[in-house]
């Protein structure tokens, strides 16, 4: 199989993408809101934990698939691609939690941290690698 690593985490980001989607699809059911957000928060929260890694997988699916092609190590990457997935699983998991006004959820927080340590990983090492 060409690309390994970067497969096997497009196939896990799939599979969470479609979970994200059914459970976005189920709260739109129960509310019948076929459209917008319903002010329900439960909603606002399922909707965008699904968009959030619509948006941020391509590219760091894009980056994994540039440095596993370029030969890049392979612990390091599985260690990226791990740490991106875990990030967004605590990202959706952090979006239902209930929180004090003005402050995201730990879990929240948790995610979108570990999601931008690993772009912006990911991205220094394409730089030094097109840089080198």
């Amino acid at each position: 199989m060409p690309l390994p690593i970067t497969s096997i985490s497009a196939a896990f980001l799939a599979v969470l993408l479609l979970v994200l989607a059914v459970q976005t699809v189920r709260k739109r059911l129960a509310l019948k809101a076929a459209f917008g957000d319903a002010d329900d928060p439960g909603l606002i929260a399922a909707s965008r934990s699904h968009g959030n890694l619509a948006e941020h997988a391509p590219i760091v699916l894009i980056m994994l698939g540039l440095l596993e092609n370029a030969g890049a190590n392979s612990g390091l990457l599985i260690a990226f691609a791990a740490a991106f997935s875990l990030g967004r699983i605590a990202h959706a998991i952090g979006l239902h939690q209930p929180s004090e006004p003005g402050k995201a959820p730990l879990m929240r927080q948790a995610g979108v941290i570990l999601t931008w340590l690993t772009m912006l990983g990911l991205a220094v090492l394409i730089v030094i690698g097109v840089a080198s």
